[in-house]
């Protein structure tokens, strides 16, 4: 599960990276690679697509912060 993890997380920072790039200057860097309309792009939109679900879906049983009680959280004064 930790691998699954560790990939879906990565896969994620990549999709939200290109994203960052596609609103900042419209840089589709997946689709400059592979090419826009290709096989092997579509894939990655696919897999990117699929880590956002896993993780959504699995995130509080994987990751150590949410899945610590409350109270060994600092607590946030404003």
């Amino acid at each position: 599960m930790k691998a699954t993890h560790m990939i879906a997380f990565i896969l994620l920072i990549i999709g939200g990276l290109n994203w960052l790039l596609i609103g900042i200057g419209g840089w589709d860097v997946v689709a400059m690679i592979f090419g826009g309309a290709s096989v092997v792009a579509r894939i990655i939109y696919v897999l990117v697509g699929l880590s956002a679900l896993f993780e959504l879906f699995t995130h509080k049983k994987t990751c150590r912060m949410c899945s610590s009680s409350a109270s060994a959280m600092p607590s946030q004064t404003m």
